[in-house]
């Protein structure tokens, strides 16, 4: 195997197992927290971006549309999302945070990123910045190659 090949494999796993690491924190968080991944995913969205199309949320939190429905029934009946009809199209329902969803994320959110700050740390800011770039760089590369 040549040095180029070896190169990318051990990149592979390097990102690999930072993902699983950083993830395995998070989702303990959130377990506490009451939610799992997806859900904290879809409230997260709905939180910073508003009411969101039913349709688009599994794009958006990458995730397969069959799944979504199952995930907002859920959070509606904990009484976190709300969803809302299109007064135009009758063929188009939003997810909308409720105020009880809002109340949750004020309060897990804060704590969220705090949790993310400290698992990130060892970086500095420049190191994080170069990260970024580079994982941009890479995702954009790959998006349009099929496997």
């Amino acid at each position: 195997m040549n040095e180029d090949i070896k190169q990318s494999l051990k990149l592979f796993i390097v990102l690999s197992r930072a993902h699983k690491a950083i993830s395995e924190q998070t989702n303990q968080f959130f377990q506490a927290s009451g939610v799992n991944p997806t859900e904290f995913a879809v409230l997260e969205l709905l939180y910073h971006k508003g009411k969101q199309p039913l349709q688009k949320i599994g794009g958006k939190i990458l995730l397969a549309s069959g799944s979504i429905t199952y995930v907002i029934d859920k959070l509606e009946k904990r009484g976190y999302i709300n969803r809302v009809n299109c007064p135009s199209d009758r063929r188009v329902t939003y997810a909308e945070i409720s105020e009880q969803g809002k109340e949750f994320m004020a309060q897990v959110f804060p704590e969220h990123e705090k949790k993310l700050h400290e698992l990130t740390n060892v970086l500095s800011n420049e190191e994080k910045e170069q990260a970024i770039e580079l994982m941009k760089k890479l995702g954009l590369s790959i998006k349009d190659l099929s496997y």
